[in-house]
Parts: C-alpha cells; sequence; structure tokens
C-alpha cells in the first residue's frame, strides 16, 4: 500500500488511463519533494451536470489521491476541520481517484502515473481534495463547478 511516503523506486509498468466516459477533467496533484505548497489543479474547473469523469496525474514526487467532497453554498475551499490524524473527514464523499493505474479507490496514486474515477455529479460546487496526511493543509484542493 502506498502510504503518501516518497516512492522509492519508479514502478515499470505502463499506466495509459482507457478512454473515459463523459466530461473529462484533468486533475494534477504536485508537490515539491514533499514540501508545502502542494498544489491539486483542475481542468476545467467548471463542467455540466451528469457522468464526469476524474483523470489524476501525479506530477509530484509522492503518493496522491483525489477525494470528491460537496461544498455548501456558503462553504468556502480549504475551510474543512483538520483532524489528529492530519486529515479532514471524507464523511459525504462521492467517489475517488485513488487506484494506481486504475479507476477508484486505492491506496494511492503513484509519483509518474494516473489514476481514474467516473462519477454522476448534479449542479453545485465541489471540492477536490488529497486526502493522505498533512496534505489538504499543504495545498492540495481545488473547486469544481458543475452547472446545469
Amino acid at each position: 500500500m502506498i502510504t503518501g511516503q516518497a516512492a522509492k523506486s519508479q514502478p515499470t509498468q505502463e499506466c495509459t488511463p482507457p478512454p473515459l466516459p463523459g466530461k473529462v477533467v484533468d486533475v494534477d496533484l504536485t508537490d515539491t519533494a514533499g514540501a508545502a505548497p502542494m498544489r491539486l489543479t483542475v481542468k476545467p474547473a467548471k463542467v455540466t451536470a451528469g457522468t464526469v469523469s476524474l483523470r489524476a496525474s501525479n506530477t509530484g514526487t509522492l503518493a496522491h489521491e483525489v477525494a470528491v467532497l460537496p461544498l455548501t453554498a456558503s462553504q468556502a475551499i480549504g475551510k474543512r476541520p483538520i483532524g489528529a490524524d492530519s486529515r479532514v473527514t471524507e464523511t459525504g464523499s462521492l467517489g475517488e481517484a485513488s487506484h494506481n493505474c486504475g479507476a477508484g479507490e486505492g491506496g494511492g496514486i503513484a509519483p509518474g502515473f494516473e489514476g481514474w474515477a467516473t462519477l454522476t455529479l448534479q449542479p453545485g460546487r465541489y471540492e477536490l481534495i488529497c486526502n493522505f496526511p498533512g496534505h489538504y493543509a499543504a495545498g492540495m484542493r481545488a473547486e469544481l463547478d458543475v452547472a446545469q
């Protein structure tokens, strides 16, 4: 299992996502040798409701993940309470891309590789986060807006 620590060696397998259904949102996960700031960016940052596929690429030096959490109308990104384990609660999560070279949940996406997830999203605001210990607080969060 990948724990978010620096990778000791790069995996040698090929990692290419299959054709993904719906609107594809590219998520870049990066860090600077584990130092802050870490970044999670989304492109495009606005899509229409329905089938949305997240294609998460880890361009950093640590393992990362992407979890999708809904935001209320008045809730700002980056303001979730951080627990004693240096993570935020994932209660209400709609899914995640954290499987190395695969879809859905797993132990993390290794540096240089991709993971993906396909979700059905309703109109609203969502916070995409990396919830490995300390990563959310270090800046790994971004907003995805889903329009009617």
